[in-house]
């Protein structure tokens, strides 16, 4: 009997690591839909293309995420005793990731897409 709330419990616990869509699933909403729709969404294109009865936009996407360093030997540091030397641990660094969106349109429709860059996913 007491087997019975495990296998009850454990198709939740399986949920709650479930992750949300991924970003093919996410961009790929957009394939059929209109232009207007894809600038509302997303903001209005950095660059816009146009080539073989083609339009291209280009969107892009910044963000700063921290970054650990390794630790760094410091100057002395003061402690409730006087001056300590050691490795202490460096303040994070800041960087900037980026991803870079191309949807390419057909009539005035998504035809495709495609992504690249680190701050894509």
């Amino acid at each position: 009997m007491r087997m019975l709330p495990a296998l009850l419990l454990a198709p939740a616990l399986l949920l709650g690591c479930a992750q949300g869509p991924t970003l093919d699933q996410r961009l790929s909403t957009f394939v059929g839909r209109g232009e207007a729709d894809l600038v509302a969404a997303l903001g209005v294109p950095v660059r816009v293309h146009e080539a073989e009865g083609r339009r291209f936009l280009q969107f892009e996407q910044r963000r700063a995420v921290a970054v650990a360093q390794p630790p760094a030997l410091y100057g002395p540091a003061f402690g409730p005793w006087g001056p300590r030397y050691g490795y202490w641990p460096a303040p994070p660094a800041i960087a900037e990731v980026g991803c870079e969106l191309t949807f390419t349109l057909r009539d005035s429709r998504v035809e495709t897409f495609s992504y690249r860059g680190q701050g894509c996913g």
